[in-house]
């Protein structure tokens, strides 16, 4: 509050003094610092009696029906007007209805009226008529079923062996048709301690209604807006679960849920001040009883009925109907993904697109599955929850470029060769048998020769290999260099030539080589296909 008082508010103050208040008593009603009231009250009495006054009303005030306001004071006090824009005051409403500044209607009246004031006294004068009358609030009642307000108040304090005194925080939901209420203490305000305490009351209803209005605070609303809010997405997804939404009020505008907001106070006042409790449950215990005992039995001070009355005959037959089960409640956090594209859950890892490296994503886990989302909460990936230490990889999550050739399998290779050509696949089938496991890595290294060399000459190389059965990646290779080199040709055989003398010949020659006088006998004569010998071939 400024330090300096208006003159009004000072007028009020000194009314009061000689009606006999006391100074404590004005400073608690305006709202102003008993110094202040103090130094004002002495102003006073030094400058003698003040000029006429507005006379000053106190009336009484009521709340929601659940304990009655302290008396307000409405002054209306105001000095004499001593403006020189007093006979002016039609012209300037009429200027203001116009739409004209307060330069223009002061340049206006110097013109053509012959005013003689300064601008700063038609501004003061402009302010206060364009100082537009309040409008009474609206009270919106609501039919029944259709609306449930949300709110946290303070709870009575926990005291543990020691004698220290915790902090709680009193949960209230109400019902806006038959004031209904559910209260529930708890030791914070996080999202999962809105979901447990909303489905406690819906269940303790016996149904849900059709919409939840609640202030912004961050358990519910990630980013505030009246128009288009954020809320959190567990908090949604809740509420899609029991079929019921939720409504943030208006930022900064209490207002907006009036009747939990008085609710909330009546549960402090009325069932928890002045309370400790040893334990949370015992707190609650408690409230629960009171909430049966008092709070469901009182008679409302708006709707002049029963609570519970109202809500058995009216409300409850309208609230929607629950769900076959609870809301599966689930754990969420943000996690970081490591250099490996995996984020840790509950010390187990879990894949992600390679994409989302190095970047933050939402991670949703319960005892069954792990549930991953990017930024914009669209699911990204799904495993089966793990046991701590193990890792989860969806084949889909790894990078092309990080994948070996080897990890694809055998039959993937050769099906990848037999796709070159015949041979080829020839060539890897039996290499694959003859050499077993070690010959994956040989046909990882043929396929390889497929991306340097054309179709048709690995399939030569391939054939010229299996005619020779050898099944050396090497000699393939080797092969594939020579491809220019002339192929080796067959000779064809022949039975008589020139140079080749008849077996007759050699006979004789034997003979007189050794000095045997009797004759050898003739050597058969062999039929000319009888006599080739085995083909031999020879390099061109």
């Amino acid at each position: 509050m400024s330090n300096h008082l208006t003159m009004a508010r000072s007028e009020q103050i000194r009314e009061l003094y000689r009606q006999g208040w006391s100074r404590r008593r004005i400073a608690r009603e305006l709202g102003v610092h008993r110094e202040s009231v103090s130094r004002h009250v002495r102003l006073s009495q030094a400058a003698g009696p003040p000029g006429p006054a507005k006379p000053a009303k106190v009336i009484a005030g009521a709340d929601e029906g659940d304990g009655s306001k302290p008396a307000k004071v409405i002054t209306g006090f105001e000095p004499e007007c001593r403006s020189k824009c007093a006979p002016y005051r039609a012209s300037i409403l009429e200027k203001l209805e116009l739409g004209l500044t307060a330069q223009r209607i002061w340049q206006d009246l110097v013109a053509e009226q012959g005013f003689t004031g300064s601008y700063p006294s038609v501004s003061r004068m402009v302010r206060q008529l364009g100082q537009a009358t309040p409008l009474p609030f609206r009270r919106m009642e609501c039919a029944p079923g259709a609306e449930a307000q949300i709110d946290f108040g303070p709870g009575a304090p926990l005291t543990g062996p020691e004698g220290k005194r915790r902090r709680t925080h009193a949960f209230r939901i109400v019902l806006s048709h038959s004031r209904k209420a559910y209260s529930e203490v708890s030791l914070r305000q996080t999202t999962d301690d809105l979901i447990r305490c909303l489905e406690n009351a819906f269940w303790a209803w016996g149904g849900v209604p059709q919409t939840l209005v609640m202030d912004n605070t961050k358990a519910a609303v990630t980013q505030a807006d009246w128009y288009d809010p954020e809320l959190n997405p567990k908090l949604l997804d809740f509420c899609r679960h029991y079929g019921t939404v939720l409504l943030p009020t208006k930022p900064h505008t209490p207002r907006h849920k009036g009747k939990v907001e008085s609710g909330v106070k009546y549960l402090y006042r009325n069932a928890l001040k002045g309370h400790l409790f040893a334990s949370l449950s015992g707190e609650n215990e408690h409230v629960a009883k009171w909430e049966e005992r008092v709070a469901d039995l009182r008679i409302h001070g708006t709707t002049k009925r029963q609570v519970k009355e109202v809500f058995e005959k009216a409300e409850r037959p309208a609230l929607l109907a629950l769900p076959q089960e609870r809301f599966p409640f689930f754990h969420e956090q943000q996690r970081a993904v490591h250099r490996d594209a995996h984020v840790e859950v509950d010390k187990a890892y879990y894949s992600v697109p390679p994409e989302y490296l190095g970047r933050r994503v939402w991670v949703r886990w319960d005892v069954r599955l792990v549930r991953i989302y990017n930024g914009n909460w669209k699911e990204i990936a799904l495993h089966a929850k793990q046991e701590p230490g193990r890792f989860s990889t969806d084949a889909g999550h790894l990078a092309a470029k990080k994948i070996s050739a080897v990890e694809y399998g055998a039959e993937e290779l050769l099906r990848r060769a037999r796709r070159i050509g015949p041979q080829t696949g020839r060539w890897a089938e039996a290499m694959l048998k003859s050499r077993g496991i070690e010959g994956v890595r040989v046909l990882v290294g043929l396929l390889a020769l497929a991306r340097r060399h054309t179709a048709v000459a690995l399939e030569h190389a391939c054939e010229r290999a299996v005619g020779h059965g050898i099944f050396k990646l090497r000699v393939v290779r080797e092969l594939l260099k020579r491809q220019g080199a002339p192929a080796q040709t067959e000779m064809e055989f022949l039975a008589e030539h020139p140079l080749i003398r008849n077996l007759t010949a050699y006979g004789t020659l034997v003979r007189v080589s050794f000095h045997e006088e009797r004759p050898w006998p003739e050597p058969p004569v062999i039929p000319p296909q009888e006599e080739q010998r085995p083909a031999t071939t020879t390099n061109g």
